[in-house]
């Protein structure tokens, strides 16, 4: 009786496997109801734009002729028009055309699912429920768990990797794409969109930073080196936002001798490297800057630099929207004198 209830069990699992597999075939990517849910969900806050106003004068030719492209694998990406931005740092932006973006959008409606299943649950970069918030959060938890309610010394990893999305090696993200995905069509379209990004110096390097696609791609690869930390080091208390993470341990030594192993497995295996000027150990009552805020043992602040480029930037953008969005986020860490000072900036731009 108990062997039959296990192979029922067993043959539900499979079942199940089987209809989440069934969900990200290149059928699925590319069928119109798709390409049209993308179109939705790209069109939202840019109607005004005119290069989108140019696709949809002849949106049902143009979707119809896009599905048509896919379906007989004669579709081609486009080129890219750069851009810069300041935010707070330097940022080269690629954007691709409209067509481009919403296969983009197409891919990522499908495949996040699967790949969101794989991921560790403190990888929080780009994923539905996760955020910036939600990982300070996993480490003042994780923070309190070490340190036992704050009655003994934390020690704090906090790494860096530099220059992360044009270090990604097209080559190995593909492997690891082959090694998640079967379906031959599918990772003729990834190597697609992959391969439609290079510079001049470092061919088959490199993602763009405005593709969505590249968000979802970004998670896939640094997925290997979140299972190096948790199958192979053994590692409990981490977290890790986009290329940011944090390694929490009661033993500075032990932390010391994990970074040999963490930078070696990322050169060889990922291609990638730690930032020398961003890498370092400190305890969490000195304070951990992490994500925009410095994280002590029972509060949080905000990092100086941030503190000063959001009352600049209140003071150029002079609207009740801008001082509600800063408000917003100041809730989420100890800034009541913060708020009382913007408070002020916004009574005298009045």
């Amino acid at each position: 009786m108990i062997r039959f209830k296990i192979e029922a069990l067993f043959e539900r699992e499979r079942e199940r496997e089987s209809k989440r597999r069934s969900q990200h075939t290149y059928n699925n990517i590319i069928s119109v109801d798709n390409l049209l849910n993308a179109w939705r969900e790209f069109l939202c806050g840019k109607r005004k734009r005119k290069d989108v106003a140019r696709f949809y004068v002849h949106f049902t030719d143009n979707i119809v002729s896009l599905h048509k492209d896919l379906a007989n694998k004669s579709y081609c990406h486009g080129s890219y028009h750069s851009f810069k931005i300041n935010d707070p740092k330097p940022r080269d932006i690629h954007k691709a055309s409209v067509r481009d973006r919403i296969v983009h959008r197409a891919i990522y409606r499908v495949l996040l699912p699967y790949f969101d299943r794989k991921f560790i649950f403190d990888s929080h970069s780009c994923r539905d429920d996760k955020g910036t918030h939600l990982a300070m959060n996993r480490f003042r938890e994780y923070g309190r768990k070490v340190s036992k309610n704050n009655t003994r010394t934390v020690w704090v990893l906090k790494g860096d990797i530099r220059k992360f999305f044009a270090s990604i090696d097209h080559n190995i993200l593909k492997e690891i794409l082959k090694r998640q995905i079967k379906d031959e069509d599918i990772l003729w379209l990834l190597a697609e969109v992959i391969d439609s990004f290079h510079t001049k110096d470092k061919p088959n390097i490199g993602l763009p930073l405005g593709n969505l696609t590249s968000q979802l791609l970004v998670n896939i690869y640094l997925n290997e080196f979140d299972q190096f930390i948790k199958r192979q080091l053994k590692i409990h208390y981490y977290v890790r936002y986009a290329d940011d993470f944090v390694v929490i341990n009661e033993s500075r030594l032990f932390l010391e001798n994990i970074i040999s192993p963490v930078a070696k497995y990322l050169k060889e295996s990922l291609k990638l490297d730690l930032h020398p000027d961003k890498l370092f150990i400190r305890t969490l009552v000195s304070g951990v800057d992490f994500l925009g805020w410095v994280h002590f043992t029972h509060h949080r602040v905000l990092r100086t630099a941030t503190k000063r480029r959001m009352l600049r930037n209140l003071h150029d953008n002079k609207n009740t929207a801008t001082f509600i969005s800063y408000t917003g986020l100041l809730k989420h860490g100890d800034t009541h004198e913060l708020l009382k000072s913007f408070s002020v900036v916004t009574s005298v731009l009045k």
